[in-house]
């Protein structure tokens, strides 16, 4: 692997969080393929394009539901870089203004180098449930 495109991975994770945060999402967005998969455990079903991911998040906006947070991070990241592949793994951690309990979900990012940086193309995120 090389060091500088793991880096370069992780840094562009890290940004989309950041943005996300910021409420900035053609920031966010500028991390994710056009025809990137979605599939989160809270969502209705695999979103299978980014016009998908988009008609979900505008009504999830319109109807003022979109989460406040006071931290989303990904902690716990490996990245690995195969040419211009790279898959990366973490816990991202969400940390609610409310003070509500924080959320954590497993997640994988598989993306693919493009001419100016890289993208998501598959993203796959599971809600951690705490034991009862």
């Amino acid at each position: 692997m090389d060091d500088q495109d793991g880096a370069a991975v992780a840094a562009g994770i890290g940004d989309m969080y950041e943005a996300f945060l910021a409420g900035d999402r053609a920031r966010f967005d500028r991390h994710l393929h056009a025809e990137v998969t979605t599939w989160e455990t809270h969502l209705p079903g695999p979103l299978r394009t980014r016009a998908e991911l988009d008609a979900y998040r505008d009504q999830r906006d319109a109807a003022g539901v979109r989460p406040r947070l006071d931290r989303l991070a990904a902690e716990r990241l490996r990245v690995d870089v195969w040419g211009d592949t790279a898959l990366a793994r973490y816990e991202l951690v969400a940390v609610p203004t409310d003070g509500g309990p924080v959320g954590r979900s497993r997640v994988t990012d598989v993306l693919r180098r493009a001419g100016d940086g890289w993208r998501i193309v598959h993203h796959h995120s599971e809600l951690v449930r705490e034991a009862a």
